[in-house]
């Protein structure tokens, strides 16, 4: 299944945080499999004790492997967590693009269709993976993560763009920096809705689709589509 980014062509920008991945990318069955473990249970751990607290040393206990053999794939905690957001972004790119290409399929384009259905695949993410709630809207204290998110975003709002012009929705003089903005909303929309909320505030989430869809509607060629 394709990404956002192969959905809408590629976005040329930083794919890379400060600490992202494995430091030694696992070649064969056995350490696919280890790292895998690890990252399962991170994401255990996560859920039952939040994103500050966490210790590699627990991580290793959990996964039932040595914590030197952790160190041969990541080069500390910062690198699980961002590995294992990485792997559930994959995932939520997925869902945005297969949503997206059902709605180009089936239904009317518009900002209003585009935004909705961008933001309702989050949730949908979301309500499956909730280390991913811990990590990715409850952690950007960690600085690690909040500079994957912030790239993220950057890369997200490049591919949008790309469809939002190639699609007609938008004229070219959008902006980068305006569909950046519009995505870093959004972003901050759900840290609010899930900061104390497990199934987030769907009113409030409603309310930030809303906002980010009049905000886009101004760059529409025809004004109101």
């Amino acid at each position: 299944m394709a990404t956002v980014e192969q959905a809408t062509g590629p976005t040329n920008g930083p794919t890379n945080g400060p600490a992202t991945g494995p430091r030694r990318a696992p070649v064969q069955a056995r350490s696919r499999r280890r790292v895998e473990a690890i990252l399962d249970a991170t994401e255990r751990l996560v859920v039952e004790r939040g994103v500050e607290a966490l210790t590699t040393r627990e991580i290793a206990l959990a996964a039932a492997v040595p914590v030197a053999s952790l160190y041969q794939y990541f080069a500390d905690k910062e690198a699980v967590l961002i590995a294992l957001a990485q792997r559930d972004m994959a995932e939520m790119d997925e869902q945005a693009a297969a949503d997206l290409a059902d709605l180009v399929a089936c239904c009317d384009l518009t900002v209003a269709t585009l935004v909705e259905t961008a933001v309702q695949s989050y949730v949908t993410v979301y309500a499956r993976r909730r280390a991913f709630v811990e990590i990715y809207l409850r952690g950007r204290t960690n600085t690690a993560v909040h500079a994957f998110g912030r790239e993220h975003n950057v890369r997200i709002a490049r591919a949008m763009r790309e469809l939002a012009v190639g699609s007609g929705l938008a004229s070219p003089d959008l902006t980068e920096q305006a569909v950046v903005l519009a995505v870093e909303v959004g972003d901050r929309v759900f840290q609010l809705a899930y900061e104390h909320d497990d199934d987030g505030d769907q009113a409030l989430v409603a309310e930030g689709v809303a906002k980010i869809t009049s905000y886009l509607e101004r760059f529409s060629p025809v004004s109101g589509a």
